[in-house]
């Protein structure tokens, strides 16, 4: 069993536990400003002499974070051991009509690198536990673009986008389950609904329409659009674009008020016509290198979140669930079905509002490949289902530390040496800095 970087994990473990302790002598403001003294405002950096604020009157933000993991792989697996690594993140957003040019132009510029390593490859899930180490690489250390898109506005109602999307950061909303791993969950099981990994690419070429039906642009949105279905954030996408190889999608996510509180319901669907290697083959084409394709593939999913206390309408801060479903072909996508369910907070104590938590179960009905003209087939993969559970603290509005428990029956059932994977217990910790 591996036990490389131990000693580093608990240096580092006691240096954040330090940290933390500051969170009960800080108190984050909650107003979202560059301004201010360096334990209030919202960036390390402040506002650059007042350029920063400047550039926001003007339509211009340019905001840097930097997201550190430490997880270990503390019981079963296939591999106990503790990885360390991470992802810097650069966002660069542009208001034409702040700016004076011209009203509803908006362009969004994402720069992001990864470094170090992450513990996805112990565990034997299909489902990463290190979704921030993904992108934008899983393997590599990279600097890429992942997004490089201009939104246009014809009217309040309806606006064209066109460029290179970062898909996984837009796609299926959820108020308390969303994102790459920095913020919320680690695991992708709640970052993303899974049984769209095969029809959707995280990062690729594509345009489509917003349409926004009611004057309240918070109210409804429904989105429509076709993308490559070849995208990769450290290649521009344009040599592999073409008409054979590309996904459609709808999406539509509609406030609600159900018991008088701020929810959200959220239902889509994709569909892609590229060609996939199939789950299910004959042994003699592994052997000849002459693999069955499938040429469709399709995904249905919804989600739902909904306040149940909030401490002022609207304002983003409260206890909630929420929940997720999805429904793919089955193959290629080697997530048949998909469910999560669970409780998400954000600053539910007035005296910490950048405060978060959250506590998930997922359970993913995974295809087993099957391989004919074999008389000793065995049943390589099983379901895998799984338990998280985080708070974020905010020792200042720019530096969270997140302790966080994950338990997971992986997919993968033993090891390529025969070894059953038993269910891992992943003990982490993530820092978060907002430059």
């Amino acid at each position: 069993m591996r036990t490389r970087r131990f000693p580093v994990v608990i240096l580092a473990s006691l240096i954040m536990i330090f940290m933390a302790s500051l969170a009960f002598s800080a108190n984050p403001s909650p107003d979202n400003t560059y301004s201010g003294d360096w334990l209030t405002r919202s960036t390390l950096t402040g506002d650059w002499g007042g350029a920063r604020n400047d550039l926001a009157q003007k339509g211009m933000t340019v905001d840097l974070k930097f997201t550190q993991v430490l997880q270990g792989v503390v019981d079963g697996g296939k591999d106990s051991s503790w990885e360390s690594g991470g992802r810097g993140n650069l966002m660069f957003h542009l208001d034409t009509q702040k700016l004076g040019l011209w009203p509803g132009g908006f362009l969004t510029v994402e720069v992001e690198g990864s470094y170090g390593d992450s513990v996805n490859a112990y565990t034997g899930s299909i489902l990463p536990v290190d979704t921030n180490r993904l992108f934008p690489h899983p393997a590599k250390d990279r600097l890429s673009v992942p997004a490089v898109q201009f939104t246009q506005f014809l009217s309040h109602y309806i606006g064209l986008y066109i460029g290179k999307l970062d898909v996984m950061a837009s796609g299926d909303m959820n108020e308390f389950a969303h994102g790459k791993g920095d913020e919320q969950f680690m695991n992708l099981a709640f970052g993303l609904n899974p049984a769209l990994l095969m029809t959707a690419p995280p990062s690729t070429l594509g345009a489509g329409v917003i349409i926004l039906p009611t004057k309240d642009s918070n109210a409804a949105i429904i989105n429509l659009g076709i993308i490559s279905a070849n995208g990769e954030a450290y290649n521009a996408g344009f040599d592999t674009l073409n008409s054979d190889s590309m996904s459609f999608s709808a999406e539509g996510r509609l406030r609600t008020n159900f018991f008088g509180r701020t929810g959200h319901q959220l239902l889509g669907g994709v569909y892609s016509n590229k060609n996939h290697t199939s789950l299910d083959q004959r042994l003699n084409s592994i052997i000849t290198d002459n693999l069955k394709e499938n040429t469709d593939c399709w995904t249905i999913y919804y989600n739902f979140d909904q306040y149940l206390y909030e401490v002022k309408k609207g304002s983003g801060r409260g206890i909630g669930i929420f929940g997720r479903f999805g429904i793919s072909d089955g193959n290629p996508s080697p997530v048949h079905h998909f469910y999560s369910l669970g409780i998400g907070g954000k600053g539910v104590m007035e005296s910490r509002p950048a405060d978060r938590f959250g506590i998930g179960w997922f359970y993913a009905d995974i295809t087993n490949p099957t391989i004919t003209g074999h008389f000793n087939t065995r049943s390589l993969l099983r379901n895998e289902q799984g338990f998280e559970a985080y708070y974020s603290i905010a020792m200042t509005p720019w530096a969270l530390l997140t302790p966080d428990i994950q338990i997971v029956r992986s997919a993968q059932k033993e090891t390529v040496s025969g070894e059953n994977v038993e269910t891992n217990t992943i003990l982490g910790l993530r820092l978060q800095l907002i430059f």
